[in-house]
């Protein structure tokens, strides 16, 4: 290894890198072959998971609604995700708006074979079960979807939203509100979040966004565009 060879946490060094990124490696749903956009991301540790499977960032956007300063304030391991990300060749965008996201500067010129958003939630201005509350959720998602689509690729490419399901999160009608814009449903598969090694959910919102939410019973959706 060249002493100017980069290691990494897991090992692995950017000469490594170099070589990997040459053949095609698997992690559940997603190739390093395919371009990647990561919409929400919290502390980037889903990113940063496929990011360490792949020896490489280079095919991934991973995107944050919070700004730098928002993110070294709410997650105790974010910014150090984001240097590590950076370093394995990842571009990282703070300040996007999964609702206004393909306006973007730097997106709007993108597109990209798996657009993810895992858990979208709006943060708590009534309680989960309310009605208002699910209108809220349910619009942060169409906004989403309306966006993803936009910057999809039209061969290959899939829009995956991970979501609890069952009471009251069925109301979200996540594959209706998709119909309706026009995505096709391809299929919904379980989410297991130890199929994804360092990836630490977040609250996000609230008086301790730093702290782990329940995710219980999940489901990856997964939408393609019609035609």
């Amino acid at each position: 290894m060249s002493t100017a060879a980069m290691e990494y946490e897991d090992g692995s060094s950017s000469s490594e890198e170099e070589e990997d990124v040459k053949k095609e490696v698997r992690k559940e749903h997603y190739s390093s072959t395919h371009k990647i956009l990561l919409v929400g991301e919290g502390d980037f540790s889903f990113s940063l998971c496929l990011a360490r499977a792949f020896g490489s960032a280079r095919n991934i956007v991973a995107t944050t609604v919070d700004t730098h300063q928002e993110l070294a304030k709410k997650y105790s391991n974010a910014i150090e995700n984001l240097i590590e990300l950076q370093q394995r060749g990842c571009v990282v965008v703070c300040g996007v708006d999964a609702t206004t996201m393909s306006h973007h500067f730097f997106l709007t010129t993108q597109r990209f074979h798996r657009i993810v958003y895992n858990f979208p939630h709006v943060g708590f201005a009534f309680p989960e079960g309310n009605g208002c509350q699910i209108m809220l959720n349910k619009e942060l998602v169409k906004g989403f979807l309306m966006n993803a689509k936009v910057l999809l690729k039209k061969e290959n490419g899939e829009i995956h939203v991970t979501h609890k399901i069952g009471e009251p999160y069925d109301k979200w009608d996540l594959v209706k509100e998709a119909e309706k814009i026009g995505l096709v449903f391809c299929k919904a598969k379980p989410f297991f979040k130890n199929k994804y090694p360092g990836y630490a959910q977040k609250r996000a919102h609230g008086s301790a966004p730093d702290e782990p939410f329940n995710i219980g019973e999940s489901k990856t959706f997964m939408f393609r565009l019609s035609g």
